[in-house]
């Protein structure tokens, strides 16, 4: 179903797995750059998934400050537990962006990367982050719009169909073009949007660009007529580019960065 975030304990360890990889952890370490936290500062992680970024988000606003974790996945917030173990600074809540559980103006920063685009409601998702920042309180929101993706292929017509496919995981794969508007409406003052690219040039397995490939092929395995057979066919087709030398994928994250105002 679109527009849904849920995991069970495979599909989360999966994820927990991919997040590792060089890719994503490079991505981690600029999403932590610009949020540039302070000691004290109160955090707020919105889908916080599997704890890698919560755990620097702790370690960087450091014993006096808090670090919170929101994700609708109990499987997801266990293993976040156990990788936030002895940080008593940090505290994991269940639960999604439109009914966050905590008081007005709680937090001095939130973060959200590769959230959003799951969610329908964007207008109301925003209003409750909203409601939760403190004047002044900044955010980070990091999303990918999927029409950014070059994948080279030599069946462009099956890919076609495929990633069509794949679209329909998300609420809205193509979220960033709009976010501007959505977040000025929402009542944030726009600061700072930039791109974090993701090239993966060659083929190698513990790479950003295989971890999604497979999440494709099983995502897309029986939908709208595109086979079991037929999925695994075009994945293997990209490893046997990637044996080759030809491999080529590339994505752009899209990095917004906005306050919510003093108030006057």
């Amino acid at each position: 179903m679109s527009g849904t975030l849920e995991f069970d304990e495979r599909q989360a360890r999966a994820v927990e797995i991919m997040y590792q990889n060089p890719d994503v952890s490079g991505q981690r370490s600029e999403v932590l750059r610009r949020l540039e936290l302070r000691q004290g500062e109160a955090v707020l992680d919105v889908g916080s998934g599997p704890g890698l970024l919560l755990r620097d988000l702790a370690l960087s606003v450091g014993a006096g400050g808090k670090a919170v974790g929101l994700d609708m996945s109990a499987p997801m917030i266990a293993i976040a537990s156990r990788r936030c173990e002895g940080l008593p600074q940090v505290a994991l809540r269940q639960g999604g962006a439109n009914e966050l559980p905590f008081g007005d103006m709680t937090f001095d920063v939130a973060v959200s990367t590769q959230v959003y685009e799951y969610v329908p409601d964007m207008a109301g998702a925003l209003a409750e982050l909203f409601r939760v920042m403190k004047p002044g309180g900044r955010i980070l929101i990091l999303d990918t719009d999927w029409d950014s993706l070059v994948l080279h292929t030599e069946d462009r017509a099956r890919q076609e169909r495929i990633l069509k496919i794949w679209d329909e995981h998300l609420a809205d794969p193509h979220l960033p073009a709009t976010l501007s508007p959505k977040l000025r409406a929402a009542g944030f003052q726009i600061t700072r949007r930039e791109i974090i690219p993701l090239l993966n040039a060659e083929y190698h397995a513990n790479s950003f660009a295989a971890g999604v490939l497979d999440g494709i092929r099983s995502f897309v395995a029986g939908r709208s007529g595109v086979s079991k057979e037929e999925a695994d066919g075009w994945a293997q087709s990209l490893r046997d580019l990637g044996a080759r030398g030809e491999f080529f994928f590339s994505i752009n994250r899209y990095v917004f960065q906005a306050i919510r105002p003093a108030i006057k």
